[in-house]
């Protein structure tokens, strides 16, 4: 039996990204991005069509964490840092996982783990849910990019440090 939180959830576990758990990113990964599928009408996009063996490239090369509930992985978290600045990708949460605190818990882990002054990601602009959070965890809209399809890649960035 494991331990709770004082709410009655199970703990979470944030642990750095192994290849080893590259099987379950990319099982997470495409479950999660499936409801982005149905917002932009599309499964032509590079989290569902990406391979397990391009997922294990982007592994060697990348940082990134997992989140685990009594060993399941419900989340990860990918990065990159370069010239000061924290690059966040491919955040993905278990659908039956969403709305707990996995991704903003994953965010947290990532900017502490980082020396970069500024953190950046985006989203797309119909993923409502994505900016919400995103905002809630203090990044601010940079600048938007269209997609060429009427909608438009979202940049946000966040000051980690002076």
């Amino acid at each position: 039996m494991t331990e709770e939180q004082q709410d009655g959830r199970p703990d979470v576990d944030i642990i750095a990204i192994s290849d080893d758990d590259a099987g379950e990113v990319l099982t997470v990964q495409r479950a999660a991005f499936v409801s982005e599928a149905a917002i932009y009408g599309s499964v032509d996009m590079p989290p569902l069509t990406q391979t397990l063996a391009e997922l294990e490239a982007e592994l060697r090369s990348e940082s990134g964490f997992v989140a685990r509930i009594q060993g399941r992985l419900v989340g990860a978290i990918r990065f990159v840092e370069r010239d000061g600045m924290l690059l966040i990708g491919r955040i993905a949460i278990a659908p039956d996982m969403q709305g707990e605190g996995i991704g903003r818990m994953l965010l947290q882990a990532a900017e502490e783990s980082s020396g970069a002054h500024l953190a950046e990601l985006f989203t797309g602009s119909l993923s409502e849910a994505n900016l919400r959070l995103y905002e809630a965890c203090g990044y601010e809209e940079h600048e938007r990019i269209p997609d060429g399809d009427g909608t438009e890649q979202v940049f946000l960035r966040k000051q980690l440090r002076p």
